[in-house]
């Protein structure tokens, strides 16, 4: 979350704080932030699940989200984390009429803004800047997805639980020194569901770069030693 605290800021404010309303005028802001609504969860609590009607974007402000579906055999796949100042729900905009994913809330007092996708797609036939920012936003999703695959299609266990680790020190963790620490939300059970692996094996691959002091994590956080020589 960016340092500001969001309680004292405008919701028209708050709204600047994600990429895809970066550049927009004041007006337009608040004509957005006119048709949002707040919408609180407790944790583990579904945002929408797969074949609810699909009829609004979501941005998420506080807490952490994790988007999925269902194998044929009833395993949960982790597609994506959502974390503040991200939009999630966009296929809307594009001609989903039904959710094809779940969204469920990680931590308790998660907050989301909701905007109707008609109110969205007429704001964004109006407002160039708005559209613009869309197409960079699902350019730089379709990025990581493409990465993604060629990591489950590419490269063993312990290589997509690694470059799982990088990825969200990298962009979520703190530097110390040569250290990253970030912390996250998530089960050894939903990082095996994220990398395509077994729980046993996200236990396994951890303990042994804990004992080779490349890494040392408890419950809710993961400190990597060096992101250079972390292997």
């Amino acid at each position: 979350m960016n340092p500001k605290n969001s309680v004292l800021l405008t919701l028209p404010e708050q709204l600047t704080l994600f990429p895809i309303f970066e550049n927009l005028d004041q007006e337009v802001l608040k004509e957005i932030a006119s048709q949002i609504q707040i919408k609180k969860y407790k944790k583990n609590r579904y945002v929408y699940q797969i074949n609810d009607n699909a009829d609004s974007v979501h941005f998420l402000i506080k807490g952490n989200i994790k988007i999925g579906s269902l194998s044929s055999s009833g395993k949960e796949v982790i597609k994506s984390i959502i974390h503040p100042e991200a939009m999630f729900g966009e296929m809307v905009l594009f001609g989903e009429t039904v959710k094809q994913n779940f969204a469920l809330s990680l931590e308790n007092d998660t907050v989301i803004y909701e905007l109707k996708a008609t109110v969205f797609q007429e704001m964004m036939e109006k407002h160039y800047k708005l559209a613009s920012n869309i197409i960079r936003m699902l350019s730089k999703k379709l990025y990581y997805s493409e990465k993604r695959i060629e990591s489950l299609v590419f490269k063993d266990a312990r290589e997509r639980i690694i470059d799982f680790l990088k990825d969200n020190a990298r962009n979520f963790g703190k530097q110390i020194g040569y250290e990253m620490l970030f912390k996250h939300c998530l089960t050894q059970q939903d990082i095996a569901n994220f990398t395509g692996t077994s729980r046993q094996t996200v236990t396994s691959v951890l303990n042994d770069l804990k004992k080779t002091n490349q890494i040392y994590f408890k419950r809710k956080s993961i400190l990597i030693r060096d992101m250079a020589t972390l292997s």
